[in-house]
Order: structure tokens, then C-alpha cells, then sequence
């Protein structure tokens, strides 16, 4: 496995773990358990933080010239981390939807 695949594994994985720990912060939310609700998001953030600075380095390394190789993969990752940020950001409208109740 060629060092930017890793690189891709890592963006799905953190992207994956981003957009689990958003749900799960919705569901604490659900049961009024807004502190458990916020570590969650607080972690999901991170997840998401994590799979956008690996995609900024496959973004830098090809603007400086190593070229990414368009696959399947890459597009997989970058529908993974899309999905997640949305994921979250909707997730975060709606806890505080619920918050207000």
C-alpha cells in the first residue's frame, strides 16, 4: 500500500469517526444529556479536524508538484469526509433545536 492510499484510509477513517461520534452526540441529546452531547460533538470536530488535515496535505503536496492519483478511493474519501462535515453540522443545529425544548 502506497503512502497517499494510506493517507486515504486515514481521511475515511477519521471522516467515519467524525460523523459516529455526531450521532451519538445527537442521541445523548435526545435523552437531555447535553454535557455527554457536547463531549461527543467535541470529538467528532476533532475527528473531522483530523480528516481535513490529511486532505490539506494531499491538496499541498499537489500543488507542489507530487500529483494525486484520481481513484475510486480518493473519491470515496473526499464523499466520506463531505458527508461527515454536513452530518455534523446538521447534527449541531438540531442538538441545539433540542436544547431550546
Amino acid at each position: 500500500m502506497t503512502n497517499q492510499e494510506m493517507d486515504i484510509f486515514k481521511i475515511i477513517s477519521a471522516a467515519g469517526d467524525s460523523r459516529g461520534a455526531a450521532f451519538e452526540a445527537l442521541r445523548f441529546a435526545r435523552q437531555g444529556d447535553f454535557t455527554a452531547a457536547d463531549n461527543k460533538m467535541k470529538e467528532a470536530k476533532e475527528k473531522s479536524i483530523a480528516a481535513h488535515d490529511v486532505q490539506t496535505k494531499l491538496i499541498t503536496a499537489e500543488i507542489n508538484g507530487d500529483k494525486t492519483e484520481t481513484s475510486l478511493l480518493m473519491v470515496h474519501a473526499q464523499d466520506h469526509l463531505m458527508n461527515s462535515i454536513l452530518a455534523r453540522d446538521l447534527i449541531e443545529e438540531m442538538i441545539e433545536m433540542l436544547r431550546e425544548k
